[in-house]
């Protein structure tokens, strides 16, 4: 296909884009994913990086639009950091195993920027703005994968989705948003995100800065600034994107708050320990075969939430242990417990080149727990809970909402932005307007003990 033919797609689907063209189990993924974001926005706001970003969009990005879990005013592209930030300091956000990474965690920070405190649109309208963030984000990602040899953060290629939602809400000429997505492209954060994995720390998966990227794109796109062609807009994953079948509909969703490659180890510990009525005091020592890059997660004696999102070791022990890996097991206290701390360090972790070859688009590992009487208890290789072929209920989606989100904002508080976002398939714009009304407030607890 010519390149002035792949220049109007991205543009046409952009401003084109309507409900009516969206079938209802897109726009039902759709609301699933702003439920779930919403739960560990919340949950990342009593976090340390979260307030370090907030207090800098603060006094760095004054303005009038009201961060959420906070209330304090910036202007939009202080807005989409801070969020950007706020979700990504929590990994328990949803993502995508074919892009290697996660568009919401930026889109929709991006979006709520963008309508500031005056929407003046409906659910459906923002879920459809939300859905364009979506497909464009993951494009990009796929052609930025399959062009390039480094496995680059979120950041580089959801800061177009960003830029596209940017583009929508401004109304930008096709020329214009030509513009906006090629600046977001050339400006995005390429982080090598291998290096985060092996020196964890609060940058994380580059969604900070792809967010603020994007919405920055749209400002200067519309005043007439200009931008090369985006290289990650062109390609076979663009040749469908008008098509009724979206790619946000094979979205995963993860059901702890740490890298989904650690997941399948998780799952797999906990099937065992169910299966079989283990106890953990009786354990001696835990193998775990899975793919290359997942051996970096390594983490065995994690100090802070940054190094216990890039672990498995220490996230299986808190499942052996706890039988939960959640919010609880950010804490101090958590990465302390001894219990935990001697089932982390007696995990040994073997790159499987087997599941090396077979978690190109899946990630798989396998577990064995070997009890203090010799008894050797062994799981099957598997990938992880909350994929398309192994999905999430509602009611799943629900739980783990809640989990993330009561502990911080209450469970009335909690249940009631749970019904504006799920339950109601026709929201006014007053309704849209009561939803971000209410998480202006800021959260009731604060979680100091994730301060590294």
């Amino acid at each position: 296909m010519p390149l002035e033919r792949y220049q109007t797609i991205a543009p046409t689907f952009i401003h084109g884009l309507k409900s009516a063209d969206i079938p209802e189990d897109v726009m039902h993924m759709a609301r699933r994913c702003l439920v779930d974001t919403l739960a560990i926005w919340a949950s990342g706001a009593a976090t340390e990086p979260s307030r370090i970003a907030r207090d800098h969009a603060v006094r760095r990005y004054s303005g009038d639009v009201a961060m959420p879990f906070d209330g304090r005013g910036v202007n939009p592209v202080g807005y989409a950091f801070a969020g950007a930030c706020t979700i990504d300091a929590i990994d328990g956000h949803d993502g995508h195993q074919p892009s290697k990474g996660h568009a919401g965690a930026a889109v929709l920070p991006a979006l709520l920027a963008e309508l500031g405190q005056n929407p003046d649109c409906t659910l459906d309208d923002m879920l459809v703005h939300l859905i364009v963030g979506y497909e464009i984000a993951i494009r990009a990602a796929l052609s930025l994968h399959s062009t390039v040899p480094d496995y680059h953060s979120s950041g580089a290629w959801n800061a177009l989705g960003c830029a596209a939602i940017a583009a929508r809400l401004r109304g930008l000429d096709t020329e214009q948003t030509r513009h906006a997505l090629g600046i977001a492209e050339y400006y995005g954060p390429r982080a090598q995100m291998m290096r985060c994995i092996d020196h964890p720390t609060m940058v994380r998966d580059g969604v900070g800065w792809g967010a603020p990227t994007g919405v920055t794109a749209g400002f200067l796109a519309q005043y007439g600034f200009t931008g090369v062609p985006a290289l990650t807009c062109q390609g076979p994953h663009w040749q469908r994107l008008g098509q009724r079948r979206k790619l946000v509909s094979d979205t995963h969703y993860k059901p702890y708050p740490c890298c989904r490659w650690s997941h399948p180890s998780i799952d797999a510990a906990a099937d065992l320990m169910m299966r079989h009525n283990l106890s953990y005091h009786e354990i001696a020592s835990v193998e775990i075969r899975t793919f290359h890059n997942a051996t970096r997660l390594a983490g065995h004696t994690p100090v802070n939430a940054d190094e216990f999102a890039y672990s498995i070791a220490f996230p299986v022990a808190c499942m052996i242990v706890r039988g939960q890996v959640g919010i609880p097991e950010l804490d101090i206290a958590a990465l302390k417990d001894p219990d935990i701390l001697r089932i982390s360090t007696a995990t040994s972790l073997f790159d499987d080149p087997h599941l090396t070859q077979a978690s190109d688009g899946k990630r798989w590992a396998q577990v064995s727990i070997i009890m203090q009487n010799g008894i050797r208890h062994e799981a099957a290789p598997r990938t992880p809970r909350g994929d398309t072929d192994l999905p999430m209920s509602d009611a799943e989606i629900s739980d783990k909402f809640h989990l993330f989100a009561d502990p911080i904002l209450g469970s009335k508080t909690a249940q009631t932005i749970e019904d504006l976002c799920s339950k109601f398939d026709h929201l006014d714009a007053a309704g849209v307007q009561s939803l971000l009304d209410i998480i202006l407030d800021k959260p009731q607890a604060q979680m100091h003990s994730l301060t590294p």
